[in-house]
Formats: structure tokens, C-alpha cells, sequence
């Protein structure tokens, strides 16, 4: 239970990096919601997209992903939920990189912004708390019959018939006042 509580709040830390993350500088102070989602796949371009067609859409995607496999505390969702976000990351890196000619970091603020960063984070974060996550248990199997105890439909379970005797009667089932004396054996004891 502790390990789902805890994967619980990483994955929900994951996907709230991820879904901020359009909203902070992705490359040259420009913004991840800028980005059209199309420019993914064709070539990043210098039109500017709106929200609702922005590259918040796979992150958002990624977070409601991340909500269902918490409320079904599925490991498996989660992890796809990670994989989305890593993948749209680094689906836009590759794009940019070809756009720039290479990929930097640099103090002024040029470069690689806290958006990807925190795209990466948080998709790293969901991956790390579907590993965490111990998931649903699977229900226990009903036990099966051993085969090697007798049924009641077997000859030895049915008590008492024919061949065998009926049941022995101890001596001391007599009262302790009623039972005959100790006997000798009729044989002395064998060495």
C-alpha cells in the first residue's frame, strides 16, 4: 500500500511537470505552447500555434492517461503515460535539432529552456512511479483438489463395507473400575 501511495504522488508530480511544461521557454525564451503539434511531424515552423492546438495536447493526453491508471492502479498505464510524454519530448527535440542544426544549452537564456526539461522530468517521473507502484493483486486461484487424496467416491472412503471389519473398540472404553487386569503376554519379549 505504501509503495502505491508513493507512486501515486511521483506519477501525479510527473504529469503535472508534464502538462506545466508547455507553459515555460522550450527554445529561445519560445514557449512550448507555441509550438503547433503538426510542426512535430512536418518540420517545426515559425507559426505560432493556439493552446488548444499546441503540444500541450499530448501532455495534457499523458496526464488523463495518468489518472486513469491511478484510479485502476495499473502500472502499464502509467508507464504509457511516461512514454507519451517522453516520447513527444523527444519527438520535439529531434525536430528542433534539425531546424537549428544542433541542440544547446547556453546561461543567457539561448538554447534548450526549462520547458523540455520539465517535459523530461516529468516523463522520467511517471516512468519511475509505474516501477514503484506495486499495481492491483491478481486474485488468488482457488485451491486445486490434490490428486493424491482419496475422493469420497473412492473405495477407501467408504467406511466399513465389505472387506473390510468393523471398527476396533478399545479396552479402555470401559470405566476405569471395570476393566480386567493387566495380562502377561503369552511369549516372553523378543531381544
Amino acid at each position: 500500500m505504501v509503495r502505491n501511495v508513493l507512486g501515486s504522488i511521483l506519477a501525479l508530480a510527473g504529469a503535472t511537470a508534464a502538462v506545466w511544461s508547455p507553459f515555460r521557454a522550450w527554445y529561445d525564451g519560445r514557449h512550448g505552447s507555441t509550438y503547433r503539434i503538426d510542426d512535430l511531424f512536418s518540420g517545426i515552423s515559425a507559426t505560432k500555434a493556439q493552446v488548444a492546438g499546441s503540444i500541450l495536447l499530448p501532455f495534457a493526453f499523458a496526464a488523463l492517461v495518468t489518472l486513469v491508471g491511478l484510479m485502476l492502479r495499473s502500472r502499464i498505464l502509467v508507464a504509457v503515460a511516461g512514454l507519451i510524454t517522453l516520447g513527444f519530448a523527444v519527438l520535439w527535440m529531434v525536430r528542433q535539432g534539425q531546424v537549428t542544426g544542433s541542440l544547446s544549452v547556453d546561461s543567457s537564456g539561448n538554447g534548450l529552456g526549462q520547458g523540455v526539461a520539465m517535459a523530461l522530468g516529468g516523463g522520467l517521473a511517471l516512468l519511475l512511479a509505474a516501477g514503484l507502484m506495486s499495481g492491483r493483486r491478481a486474485a488468488e486461484p482457488e485451491p486445486r483438489p490434490r490428486s493424491d487424496v482419496p475422493t469420497p467416491d473412492s473405495p477407501y472412503e467408504r467406511p466399513y463395507e465389505a472387506p473390510y471389519e468393523a471398527p476396533y473398540e478399545p479396552r479402555h472404553a470401559l470405566p476405569p473400575d471395570e476393566q480386567p487386569p493387566y495380562e502377561p503376554p503369552d511369549s516372553p519379549p523378543r531381544a
